[in-house]
């Protein structure tokens, strides 16, 4: 009798890093990320005053969403 043969073992994908861009992978410069790691204040996040296309934040991974801010550089590729 012919044993299955296993399944190869998947690494889970891994878990957002809140200060990359979810999408580019690239530093998101999130003001209010860089608030929480260091203690300091900081001036309004950019992304407060950005807007964000739906197909942008479709392309966000969801277990990185409300978790990780998507970069400037991804946010003008991908105007509203």
């Amino acid at each position: 009798m012919d044993r299955p043969t296993a399944m190869p073992h998947q690494a889970p994908p891994p878990a957002p890093q809140p200060g990359l861009c979810p999408i580019c992978g690239q530093p998101n410069a999130c003001a209010m990320e860089a608030e929480r790691v260091t203690g300091v204040k900081q001036p309004p996040c950019w992304c407060t005053t950005a807007s964000f296309s739906p197909s942008l934040l479709d392309r966000i991974p969801a277990a990185a969403r409300h978790t990780a801010c998507v970069c400037a550089a991804c946010v003008a590729a991908n105007p509203a």
